[in-house]
């Protein structure tokens, strides 16, 4: 059940955004809207990169990105580019029309099933679900948002911050284990960023996290320049089309997107990474032999590695030497116009309620409940909603007006 902003002021006392400048306040607007869409349109962002250190000896460069891809059944992506992601084989049946048939206790008819069976669950599948289950559901059964100008330019900023830190050289991938190899690589080598130079980004994660296998990508990780607490620090930076800080459901989404990088990036320092699990549900072979230019760029990293095996142990060295993420959590809001800076929200991470958010939203996707719609309070969502002619809860969408 989505949360009431009641709610998030009490579990969430202690975050205050702080205002660079006098900016006006806004509930949302069309172009920002499109930012959500686009969390439906890529609901498992896939950066496939490797960032290097200048300072040591690590390799600088980035793999073809793919994305999310189906491993019921093996098969080559030779030839994957970075414009042509490969399409998800579950989500490449027929289109569903209408409810799901959902049967209550059935787990092989949830869209947890359907569509994220052999995939995980992404953390903005969760950020999306919260924001709206209908719009999901409607997401996953109907089809996705296409692209929009908001969308593309918030990528392209993301890339550009990216490539501040980091430089990109492409690596071919044939098969699933190969894809998964560069990802334990992108953290392996970005971990290594961070303890040399301080700073890393696109930090791509993966943990097994209340009961169901969850990946993503942090946009950034600091260490603290100063004080003795040398606990990382996770960021995310927001792009906005206009000079507002955001309303206080895009506050709460982005604060439950961060701690659920927090909370995978601890379960990993924690070294609760269950590798034979792992294997076991993303269909991997352990012992597959890695491609030649990826055992050459491990070589060249420190870590030489022959086998996806061989990757995760190293994988899992690593994370033990990592301490817990730092308690306070950043959100960055940035103007798409110039990048400027309209303001910061620091924030306590808080487990309990993370969990409770968790927990609701895997009621969800695991078919326990139908899905429900944004509250009375939030129905001005229902505007800029790409599903609103079809949702049965559209009897007037203009009924519920945005509260500045």
């Amino acid at each position: 059940m989505t949360d009431s902003p009641s709610e998030t002021s009490n579990s969430n006392s202690n975050n205050n955004v702080n205002v660079v400048s006098d900016i006006p306040f806004e509930i949302v607007s069309e172009e920002e809207m499109a930012i959500f869409d686009a969390a439906l349109a890529f609901a498992s962002r896939s950066s496939l990169s490797l960032a290097s250190s200048s300072s040591s000896s690590l390799l600088h460069g980035h793999a073809s990105s793919v994305g999310p891809v189906s491993v019921l059944s093996k098969r080559r992506l030779s030839g994957c580019s970075q414009t042509s992601p490969v399409r998800e084989i579950e989500d490449s049946g027929p289109q569903c029309q209408g409810s799901p048939n959902k049967k209550k206790g059935r787990l092989t008819d949830s869209l947890l099933h359907r569509f994220r069976r052999r995939r995980g669950l992404s953390v903005t599948d969760i950020t999306a679900s919260e924001w709206c289950e209908k719009q999901m559901e409607f997401s996953l059964l109907l089809g996705k948002p296409e692209s929009t100008k908001a969308m593309k330019a918030g990528s392209i900023r993301h890339a550009k911050l990216e490539e501040e830190v980091v430089k990109k050289v492409a690596i071919s991938v044939e098969t699933l284990e190969d894809i998964w190899a560069v990802k334990f690589m992108n953290f392996i080598v970005g971990v290594n960023q961070l303890m040399f130079d301080g700073l890393t980004r696109e930090l791509p994660l993966v943990g097994f996290v209340e009961g169901v296998w969850m990946v993503g990508v942090t946009d950034e990780v600091r260490m603290p320049l100063t004080g003795t607490v040398r606990n990382p620090i996770l960021v995310d930076t927001k792009t906005r089309a206009q000079a507002t800080l955001p309303s206080e459901p895009q506050c709460r989404n982005g604060r439950i997107q961060l701690m659920c990088y927090k909370h995978l990036w601890d379960s990993l320092a924690a070294e609760k990474f269950p590798s034979s699990l792992f294997f076991d549900f993303y269909s991997l072979n352990p012992h597959h032999i890695l491609l030649e230019e990826i055992r050459d760029n491990t070589a060249k990293s420190g870590f030489p590695a022959k086998t996806l095996d061989d990757l995760v142990r190293y994988f899992r060295n690593t994370c033990s030497m990592l301490p817990p993420a730092n308690e306070k959590l950043l959100l960055r809001y940035e103007l798409q116009e110039d990048n400027s800076l309209l303001g910061e929200d620091e924030f306590d991470f808080d487990l309990v309620w993370l969990k409770s958010r968790i927990q609701s939203s895997l009621e969800f996707w695991k078919g326990e409940r139908e899905a429900t719609y944004t509250p009375q309070e939030e129905r001005w969502k229902c505007r800029y909603c790409k599903f609103a002619s079809v949702c049965p809860s559209n009897t007037n969408t203009n009924s519920a007006s945005p509260q500045r």
